[in-house]
């Protein structure tokens, strides 16, 4: 039975609009099906994403996930309307996380919500996501976009991803039992802060009274919000390769807590991170922040991550190889400590 409610309330009317959702999702399967890879397709528009983990070239694996957002620095790509590089944020965070625990990403899904949908600004936001995918080798297998008037403000959205992979049985990361006082860390550079810290950054930025679209004190020629919405690196191609031939001890990611926090996540017990603090040259970004904001060198170590965004542990004897590796795939990588006896 049909009734017609002339003066009848519609879902669009509260704030919902239900035709911007599914010409979004339009918008983005070609985006998804780019990413495609064996075991996972990138088709959307089903209730859920299969993964074949024996297409994906695994016979006995374990299944590691993990989640994350992109923090405060949505606020500044929300004010600046910089929104391209926040859906690579996303992909990162998530992904060198798996990548820390010995595992390859394989799917990715993203939840994206806002007070009222904007189009253009969403496809911004998941081609970043996408290629953030295609940097890690990934598929972007789908994802959820709420529209929820009255829950966020004006152009406001916030992010979250979801990302699951495998690591051989024997692959596992890290190998706590083979770890020994002498063995080395390497260093990779990061990009700038990544995705951490950021609500320090803006009372350092409110402090000294920047705009976003001000000329960047330690960045010549960039804007003060272009160069802090660098994306965050994603280590996946060059690291994978050494993890899966067994020539790391273990791997940190360095996100909240900097270099104080999360080595330790990656160190057996009995042993500490002792970093050679002079064995890299501190980066611009986070030079002006110490000055500008007067943060300790001990606030600084613990709130960012200083210049390296991935740390590995391995034995002494297997750093060069490693170093030749990391060097050869592209990335600034360098011993900056040893492990020694807590």
């Amino acid at each position: 039975m049909t009734t017609k409610r002339p003066n009848g309330l519609t879902y669009a009317e509260a704030g919902v609009d239900i035709d911007a959702g599914a010409a979004l999702v339009e918008r983005l399967k070609p985006l998804a099906r780019a990413t495609g890879r064996p075991g996972a397709d990138g088709r959307l528009g089903g209730f859920g994403a299969l993964l074949d983990l024996k297409a994906a070239g695994y016979e006995d694996a374990l299944i590691v996930t993990t989640t994350d957002g992109v923090g405060t620095k949505l606020k500044i790509a929300i004010e600046s309307g910089q929104h391209d590089t926040v859906g690579i944020d996303l992909v990162a965070m998530c992904v060198n996380d798996l990548l820390a625990q010995g595992a390859e990403p394989l799917v990715f899904l993203d939840y994206f919500a806002t007070g009222r949908l904007d189009v253009e600004t969403a496809v911004r936001v998941v081609a970043g996501i996408a290629e953030g995918c295609r940097r890690a080798g990934a598929t972007l297998s789908g994802g959820e976009t709420a529209e929820m008037p009255g829950l966020y403000a004006g152009a406001d959205y916030d992010l979250a991803g979801f990302c699951m992979g495998a690591v051989r049985r024997d692959g596992v990361l890290p190998q706590l039992d083979a770890q020994r006082p002498g063995d080395v860390m390497i260093g990779l550079s990061s990009s700038g802060p990544h995705s951490n810290g950021y609500s320090l950054i803006r009372r350092v930025v409110e402090r000294v009274g920047l705009t976003w679209g001000a000329p960047c004190p330690f960045d010549p020629g960039a804007t003060l919000a272009k160069a802090l919405m660098k994306p965050t690196r994603i280590y996946v191609q060059s690291v994978l390769p050494l993890a899966k031939a067994g020539l790391l001890k273990g791997c940190a990611h360095v996100t909240g807590g900097g270099l104080v926090e999360n080595p330790p996540r990656a160190i057996a017990k009995g042993l500490s991170a002792r970093f050679d603090w002079d064995a890299w040259p501190l980066p611009a970004v986070f030079a002006w922040l110490q000055s500008a904001g007067g943060i300790s060198d001990a606030e600084l170590r613990r709130t960012f991550n200083c210049g390296i965004g991935f740390l590995l542990i391995l034995a002494p004897e297997a750093a060069p190889e490693v170093l030749g590796a990391l060097i050869e795939a592209g990335e600034e990588a360098f011993v900056c400590g040893k492990l020694v006896s807590a």
